[in-house]
């Protein structure tokens, strides 16, 4: 027993499966897009978190650092009325406003630095998810032009077995 399958019924599978695959391309690039916008969102996020936690170091401890170094001077200061001659007092003062000043340098240094790996970060982030959108489209557009092949290839079987089964019923 043999199976005919009638030309219009193959022409509709066709044009359905052309259809299908012109659909799934734009999906792909949609998908890519609003990965970048993601991602957009996400560095708009941080970036006042980060600003913010900056000052807010820069407004406590500073001041801490500031009211340490006055009581230590205040420590040190001698009598008003019993001045002393004595240089040590003075140099500790000094001193300690330099290891003051000294951790107050590395403190924002440290806190750039900080910001700094946070931007790089966030970049490298956007970079993979900007590939890994790309390779899917990429994936995708495959994917569409091995089925629009198989389809055409299918429908050429279909027929040249449709004519032969045509010529044996003649």
């Amino acid at each position: 027993m043999k199976i005919v399958i009638p030309e219009t019924r193959l022409s509709q599978v066709k044009a359905q499966a052309v259809r299908t695959a012109d659909r799934v391309g734009p999906m792909a690039t949609q998908a890519r897009d609003t990965a970048n916008e993601k991602i957009v969102v996400a560095r708009g996020w941080a970036a006042p978190k980060i600003d913010a936690a900056a000052h807010s170091i820069a407004e406590e401890i500073a001041p801490k650092i500031s009211a340490m170094m006055s009581q230590a001077a205040a420590r040190i200061d001698p009598a008003p009325v019993a001045k002393s001659r004595s240089r040590g007092p003075m140099l500790l003062l000094f001193m300690g406003l330099a290891v003051g000043a000294v951790g107050y340098a590395m403190y924002r240094k440290n806190a750039d630095q900080w910001a700094d790996t946070m931007k790089d970060s966030a970049s490298d982030a956007s970079q993979w998810v900007g590939q890994k959108t790309d390779a899917t489209a990429d994936k995708a557009s495959g994917a569409t032009q091995d089925a629009a092949s198989k389809v055409n290839e299918f429908g050429g079987k279909t027929d040249s077995k449709a004519d032969q089964i045509s010529k044996k019923m003649s």
